[in-house]
């Protein structure tokens, strides 16, 4: 599977036909500015906060800028997801695998998806998909707040969930009780 970049403005094509209201422009930028400004205060810190902390400051700016009628919280070992509706008995529409800005190593790029971040949300993507029978994924979202990488389920479904090597390593793994860094 190959990353595709896309410009912004062929990535919104959809939304490009809306006319936003200001308030909602203006809610988004306000929003942002606070995340970034939280974010980079972590990133200064000489403790440096953990991805716990990080995953709380995501979680409230896609809360308080877009999803205040979805649930949003963590699900068995996911960082984040979003809920189809308020309660989280709903399925999952979004799932979210946030990593820190100094976490490079994890951090899928342009050049190399093949990090961790990306085995994890392959992981968890196929749990959803197996484990809770869940077919109303929508997305799938891996960032580090600077970078977003935002993938279409239906791609998924494609190249991972129909792959019959990929779902023979996952069944092993789920059959013999390994544990994740196997698959």
């Amino acid at each position: 599977m190959r990353l595709a970049i896309q410009t912004p403005k062929k990535a919104l094509k959809a939304f490009l036909k809306q006319k936003p209201l200001r308030r909602e422009i203006d809610l988004f930028k306000t929003n942002l500015i606070l995340l970034l400004d939280k974010i980079s205060n972590l990133e200064k810190s000489p403790k440096a906060e953990t991805e716990e902390h990080l995953k709380t400051e995501l979680r409230d700016f896609l809360r308080d800028t877009y999803y205040r009628d979805n649930a949003i919280n963590t699900k068995d070992k996911k960082d984040m997801v979003i809920h189809i509706d308020k309660t989280t008995q709903s399925d999952v529409g979004v799932i979210i695998e946030a990593k820190r800005q100094s976490n490079l190593s994890e951090m899928v790029t342009i050049d190399n998806p093949n990090k961790k971040a990306m085995h994890e949300l392959i992981l968890y993507y196929l749990n959803e998909r197996y484990n809770s029978g869940n077919i109303q994924l929508k997305h799938l979202v891996l960032t580090n707040v600077s970078e977003w990488y935002i993938i279409d389920a239906n791609v998924f479904d494609k190249h991972i969930y129909r792959n019959t090597q990929i779902k023979k390593l996952y069944e092993l793994k789920q059959n013999d009780k390994k544990d994740n860094p196997f698959f």
